[in-house]
């Protein structure tokens, strides 16, 4: 193929590919859930954004209580009061993130006692890996 028939082939390709304007395919899955449910499910991911922010908050004061107050927000008690019809709809493959993750804000709540903020900075780090997983594979409309 002639170099500019290759150009015009490839700029074809292109746009077809992705007409102008449009968004490419969000590949995570759907939660499906209902609209209540989905307001509920929400609003406990904010609440684990506002724990990551007051860990941060506390870490940078040195402030021990706060971490381990703002870690147990979202720790085993988030986990066990999320609702039956959520929790059922939920796939195996966002539980096996979200379990542990509950557990690692748990553990943070108690290395806050003891462990050098340094230590607490890596080890939020390492938590907050856990929820970029979970973004990237999951979704709610």
């Amino acid at each position: 193929m002639k170099r500019p028939s290759l150009l015009l082939f490839l700029a074809c390709v292109c746009w077809a590919s992705n007409p102008l304007g449009a968004e490419p395919a969000d590949g995570r899955m759907d939660l499906r859930l209902t609209p209540q449910e989905r307001a509920e499910f929400l609003k406990e991911m904010r609440q684990m954004l506002a724990s990551i922010q007051g860990i941060l908050g506390g870490i940078g004061t040195a402030d021990r209580d706060r971490i381990a107050e703002v870690a147990r927000l979202s720790g085993n008690r988030m986990a066990r009061s999320t609702p039956d019809s959520v929790r059922e709809k939920l796939p195996q493959s966002f539980r096996d993130i979200g379990g542990p993750t509950h557990m690692l804000f748990e553990e943070l709540a108690v290395r806050a006692e003891t462990d050098e903020m340094d230590s607490l900075a890596r080890f939020t780090a390492e938590l907050m890996n856990q929820c970029v997983a979970c973004h990237a594979a999951f979704r709610v409309q």
